[in-house]
């Protein structure tokens, strides 16, 4: 593997922690100070290990979880519910594609001649994967379910 085959997976990488920042749990706490300075220990406790549960609000959620990757709001006759969702990313390798080639020059050492051969140039392949890890939906600012997928 070449330097030039691993740049692509460090470069999105890097624009990800460009895009996201770096959201830890002692940043959204501080962020959100006013309401988690007034819960109980156990309930900060609880947020500090990313363990939401029905009923939190969505500042806990946030504070416990951070941002999520993708945000609905749905509407029905029940009245009006929000939907956050997390989702974690990967790359699959998909093969190589062949990209061009490029001269590789031998010299003879009995006649001085110099031949030139050309050898292929191959790159490997990524497709960018994404799949819901975790949906929140939320009921008057409140969780009202927690989905994980199997």
């Amino acid at each position: 593997m070449n330097a030039r085959s691993l740049l692509a997976p460090l470069f999105v990488c890097l624009c990800l922690l460009t895009v996201t920042g770096c959201s830890t749990f002692e940043s959204r706490a501080k962020q959100k100070a006013a309401v988690f300075n007034t819960l109980d220990t156990a309930t900060q406790e609880r947020l500090k290990t990313g363990d939401i549960r029905v009923g939190d609000t969505m500042d806990e959620v946030y504070i416990a979880l951070g941002r999520p990757d993708e945000k609905r709001d749905k509407t029905t006759a029940d009245g009006r519910t929000a939907h956050w969702i997390y989702k974690r990313y990967w790359q699959e390798y998909e093969g190589e594609a062949f990209v061009g080639s490029r001269p590789v020059y031998v010299k003879n050492p009995t006649t001085g001649a110099v031949t030139v051969y050309y050898e292929p140039v191959r790159q490997p392949i990524y497709a960018n994967r994404s799949q819901d890890r975790l949906r929140i939906i939320f009921q008057d600012d409140r969780v009202s379910v927690i989905e994980r997928p199997k």
